[in-house]
């Protein structure tokens, strides 16, 4: 799957504490369902044969008068069926089984691009298994709280990551403003977590997975077999400090669950897009995104397939942040240089049959995280250097932020005790899980501060202030992450601003006395 901790496609992993993370990163399933209960089933074309296996493609029209209605036609000719348009974007979701579909439809005048989103067809079905989160048991869960000092909730004390970011201090001028909203775009999130559901904002959950809103009740939870990704996601942001568990950076605000992600992880264009325009309509101030768009993990612009999808995620993050939302997504946790020439992306496309190619960073992007206007973040450790599995790349990353790291690699200070990011679990559980997906909801929550703590900002201004008020962090010379005496990686640039921390590493402390 594309989460990043265990990472969507991944952005994050699900590791014991005990082992290496470079060598026990747990991703989210490779191969995926494109079905499964969420209106993703097969569509019925009409027009031209259907004699394919049926697919789902985004066609995407140019401005002008009569485009859009002349382009549906168009659709049904060729043996399409539209799912949803998002005519404020000029993004029209399509079910197809014609296997000339995209060819035929970028012919007709008013298209700008169309393309697959995906490889497999809508029926396709995964049996990748995905790591579990490591766990402690109510015998250690006790122990800890026990060690909480004064005003900490009881398993505050395995939180190394908010005094690294001055979280701890924050909350003693500010938990944050109820009339600030993050959405979760991502897997789900279970409101009926005890440390969430204080600050679960209902009116601004929804499940996209389809490519259009369903907004049945609870219909943004994950299922029991699914990915617990997006709640631990939401802790980070937003668990409410009231003396039960665990504390999230900012835990005033409300959170939301916009779930995007197919049975089996999967993030699809369709419902990455119905998600930033849900965001964008439902008063969503801040979007966390620690996954990268599924299949392809670098989306090629030379393919028009790929290009498509592109441009169809681009003008929704577009359309977002002019409508004030501030969307924030993590660098990804294959320790790519995303400023280099070249990278072999091993991995794409993901939901079928991947395969070693020679990418171009600068004309293949990781979606969203590469768009304009997002904030892409790099995950540190323990000890405050980029975390081992981190992309990074001079002029990509913006700030930093703690996703975790092997405690081989970077071990806490007492009374924490794993080098990797604990925090809430479907079920009222918590876990420790670690990578960029960890990394980028501690942003998005120092983001939803500023917020809190300048009501009227745009979201420019938000992310002009969350660079400016980073702490700046000098590169490390020389980057040996295992001490092996090999250079690991290669940090460019000034302590203001490097390919590994960008403007430096986010300060909760200052998001709310600044």
């Amino acid at each position: 799957m594309t989460s990043r901790s265990s990472a969507l496609p991944p952005r994050t992993a699900a590791i014991p504490a005990a082992l290496a993370l470079t060598a026990a990163l747990a991703f989210l399933p490779t191969t995926a369902t494109a079905a499964g209960g969420s209106g993703d089933g097969p569509a019925t074309a009409s027009g031209a044969t259907a004699d394919g296996p049926s697919l789902s493609y985004v066609v995407n029209t140019r401005p002008g008068h009569g485009n859009a209605a002349r382009v549906k036609k168009a659709i049904a000719e060729a043996g399409g069926s539209v799912v949803i348009s998002y005519d404020r974007i000029g993004v029209i979701v399509v079910h197809s089984a014609n296997p000339d579909f995209a060819k035929t439809i970028r012919t007709v005048r008013g298209v700008a691009s169309a393309g697959s989103t995906r490889t497999a067809p809508l029926s396709a079905q995964s049996t990748t298994d995905m790591g579990a989160p490591q766990m402690l048991t109510e015998k250690q869960q006790k122990a800890v709280a026990a060690r909480a000092a004064t005003g900490q909730d009881p398993l505050e004390p395995l939180q190394w990551d908010l005094p690294a970011i001055k979280a701890d201090k924050a909350h003693e001028k500010s938990l944050g403003s109820r009339d600030v909203t993050v959405g979760v775009i991502d897997t789900g999130v279970d409101d009926t977590h005890p440390d969430l559901a204080p600050n679960f904002d209902r009116k601004a959950s929804v499940n996209c997975v389809g490519g259009k809103p369903n907004t049945a009740d609870g219909a943004w939870r994950p299922s029991a077999s699914e990915s617990p990704h997006g709640t631990h996601v939401a802790g980070e942001i937003a668990a409410a400090k009231n003396g039960i568990g665990v504390t999230g950076v900012a835990p005033g605000v409300k959170v939301s669950g916009i779930k995007v992600s197919t049975t089996d992880g999967f993030f699809y264009t369709e419902a990455v897009v119905c998600g930033f325009v849900w965001a964008a309509e439902h008063g969503v101030d801040v979007t966390n995104n620690s996954y990268y768009t599924d299949p392809w993990y670098f989306n090629c612009t030379t393919d028009p397939d790929q290009k498509a999808l592109v441009d169809a995620v681009t003008r929704a993050t577009r359309y977002a942040e002019r409508k004030g939302v501030v969307n924030v997504a993590a660098a990804g946790n294959e320790s790519y240089d995303l400023a280099a020439d070249s990278i072999t992306d091993p991995s794409s496309p993901n939901d079928t049959t991947p395969g070693d190619r020679e990418i171009d960073p600068r004309t293949c992007l990781d979606i969203p995280t590469q768009l304009p206007g997002v904030v892409t973040v790099a995950s540190t450790g323990a000890k405050g250097l980029k975390s081992s599995f981190s992309n990074y790349g001079l002029g990509v990353i913006d700030i930093a932020a703690p996703g975790g790291d092997s405690t081989v690699y970077q071990k806490p200070a007492p009374p924490a005790e794993s080098g990797l990011i604990y925090n809430t679990l479907p079920g009222g559980k918590y876990g420790y899980m670690a990578g960029t997906s960890m990394a980028s909801p501690h942003v998005a929550g120092v983001a939803a501060l500023i917020k809190s703590t300048h009501p009227h900002a745009s979201a420019g201004q938000v992310k002009a202030l969350l660079k400016a008020q980073a702490d700046d962090t000098a590169c490390p010379e020389p980057y040996d992450i295992n001490g092996d005496g090999k250079v690991d990686a290669v940090c460019e640039g000034s302590p203001a601003y490097n390919s590994f921390y960008g403007a430096g590493i986010a300060d909760a402390l200052d998001a709310v006395t600044k």
